[in-house]
């Protein structure tokens, strides 16, 4: 036995190094069980691990890779997402525009002034008359060929007929939306953009196959939609104040323009359009704009184009500017632009005109009211100013009347001359005749408005404008529109209905006492604008020496002051007052407050 156990260790000796089969498989190698030199095992050891590592190198790549792909994936959706959001707050192309450029568009444009005048206001007959309004959207709709595109602030046609009976005019109304209803009959697309989500004539209307698109601008820029304009087959458009109001057609004294065979100007019109158009049902406005509601023209850049054979410029100015995509100018842009480039007049005829911004506390907007003073004192261009004098007239508005025409006293070649356009009492204790044009009218241009001149309709409301220049050097020139509204104000401000603001009275702008004017002391106005008191029944009366600042910290409770005072003449008794419609019989129509000065 001792000799065959040393030959078998002899034996594994010659071998060499030897590993045994359970030795391996006890390093997890799956080797045969015959006999292998260890290098070789090693080298396959190796081989195996270097293998292994390119795997798991290769493995990493992989991973990472996929997590580059998954990122980058993410980013593009995000970003995808982020269009998408950004650009579904208005339609991202644009309406079509019937391949209408702005090199192929038309620029010999025909323009026709349109009025309504009440049936109870007569003007003589060798003053201004133009086209009514009704019969000039009748014509509209005459030349509609494809699409109609209407934006306005109310939509009552339909009268009732209690006002009927006491309005013959209120048919009008109706014959529109008879006129508008057949649209679809004529196979013309009717667009409407409306402010009001309600109304019997826009659910009418949609039955008869009109598309309308509600444009909430309270939740948008916490104003109202006030633009008034038609867009015709993006050929022919009217812009003014008159809204789809039967009021508007009957008893409101209104002024616009129509405009045919203008295509390059009723394209940027057609954009303000699809701006209203694309923002239905949004809460949202967007961060940029489409390319196609860019401005095609602006006041640095108007457009020149024919009126009536006369050549002209002319641009679309748009408000609120939160609504003022690229290139547009604004209406405060446009009106500062017409008053400084005026040279000899200016003559404003507005239903408002109030340089206050009322958000939580009235404070004084000065945009408007600084360009007439810098006309006024720097330039000497005389202004007349023509307000409608009706119940929601502020009653602050005089002191700031007061305070421009307190600029030229004893200012030579400086004049401010303010006028207040009364409507008539009718017999069912409406007011008709109440003077809703908003224009300007300068000896070089024309602006035409949809906004009152107060604070908070250039910031919160929409609305829109037209300014037209005429060109200087133009020797032989038509009657041109600037002619033509120079005529209607004038004939406006020489009327019956218009009452100058005096120095000492103060205009009663209420269905009770209209066409009266209420004296104040000479001796207490000291030629500065109208002082105010506190009511005499209150505790404590205000300083006479405490006279009304529009920008003085105690503004808020002046203006509540000044409204109590408003009220109270309201409510008092006038039955001895005898007065007549003419200008020259103020002193015979009025009487002292019983109080004191206002």
């Amino acid at each position: 036995m001792r000799s065959e156990t040393s030959r078998n260790m002899d034996q594994r000796g010659k071998r060499g190094p030897m590993v045994g089969l359970q030795d391996l498989r006890g390093f997890g190698f799956g080797i045969p069980a015959t006999g292998i030199p260890a290098s070789s095992i090693i080298s396959a050891v190796q081989q195996q691990d270097y293998s292994a590592s390119v795997w798991l190198r290769r493995r990493d790549k992989l991973e990472h890779s996929q997590q580059k792909c998954i990122v980058v994936f993410a980013l593009v959706c995000c970003f995808a997402v982020l269009v998408a959001l950004i650009f579904s707050a208005v339609d991202i192309w644009g309406e079509d525009e019937d391949g209408i450029t702005e090199d192929n568009c038309s620029r010999d444009c025909r323009v026709v002034l349109v009025e309504n005048i009440p049936e109870d206001l007569s003007f003589p007959n060798n003053t201004a008359s133009h086209l009514p309004l009704s019969a000039g959207l009748f014509n509209l709709l005459d030349q509609a060929m494809r699409v109609v595109e209407i934006v306005s602030p109310l939509w009552l046609l339909n009268s009732s007929e209690y006002e009927s009976s006491f309005q013959p005019a209120a048919r009008q109304g109706r014959l529109l939306l008879s006129r508008l209803l057949a649209l679809k009959a004529k196979k013309v697309q009717l667009k409407i953009s409306s402010g009001i989500a309600e109304s019997t004539e826009l659910k009418l209307l949609t039955k008869a196959g009109a598309e309308v698109h509600f444009v909430n601008t309270t939740v948008l820029t916490k104003g109202h939609l006030h633009s008034s304009f038609w867009v015709v087959d993006r050929k022919h458009f009217y812009i003014g104040s008159g809204s789809m109001d039967w009021r508007s057609l009957a008893i409101r004294k209104e002024l616009g323009v129509l405009v045919y065979n203008c295509s390059c100007l009723a394209l940027d019109l057609h954009r303000v359009f699809n701006i209203y158009w694309g923002l239905q049902s949004k809460e949202f406005i967007p961060s940029f704009w489409s390319k196609r509601l860019f401005a095609l023209f602006n006041k640095d850049s108007p457009l020149e184009l024919n009126f009536n054979n006369t050549k002209a410029q002319a641009y679309i100015s748009t408000s609120p500017d939160a609504f003022i995509p690229k290139d547009r100018s604004s209406d405060l842009e446009a009106i500062s632009r017409v008053i400084k480039d005026a040279r000899h007049f200016i003559y404003i005829s507005i239903t408002d005109y109030l340089p206050l911004l009322n958000t939580s506390v009235y404070r004084y907007w000065s945009r408007i009211d600084s360009f007439i003073r810098e006309a006024l004192i720097l330039r000497r261009v005389r202004v007349r100013l023509l307000i409608s004098c009706r119940e929601n007239t502020h009653p602050l508005t005089f002191n700031f009347v007061w305070s421009l025409r307190s600029l030229c006293m004893e200012q030579a070649n400086c004049s401010l001359e303010a006028k207040f356009f009364n409507p008539r009492v009718q017999r069912d204790g409406s007011l008709q005749g109440i003077n809703h044009n908003r224009f300007m009218v300068t000896d070089r241009a024309v602006y035409l408005g949809n906004l009152d001149w107060v604070g908070n309709e250039f910031t919160y409301n929409a609305g829109a404008g037209l300014v037209i220049n005429q060109l200087e050097g133009v020797e032989e020139k038509n009657f041109t529109l600037v002619d033509h509204l120079r005529a209607a104000f004038e004939r406006d401000w020489f009327s019956s209905y218009s009452r100058t603001l005096q120095a000492n009275k103060i205009p009663v702008c209420n269905n009770n006492q209209m066409n009266k004017m209420v004296p104040v002391k000479a001796s207490q106005l000291d030629r500065r604008p109208a002082p105010m008191r506190n009511n005499p029944n209150d505790e404590g009366q205000q300083s006479e020496t405490n006279r009304l600042d529009p920008v003085g910290d105690t503004l808020q409770q002046k203006i509540r002051l000044l409204e109590q005072k408003q009220a109270l003449i309201k409510r008092t008794a006038w039955e001895d007052i005898i007065g007549t419609n003419s200008p020259s019989s103020d002193t015979s129509s009025s009487r002292e407050v019983l109080h004191g000065p206002l």
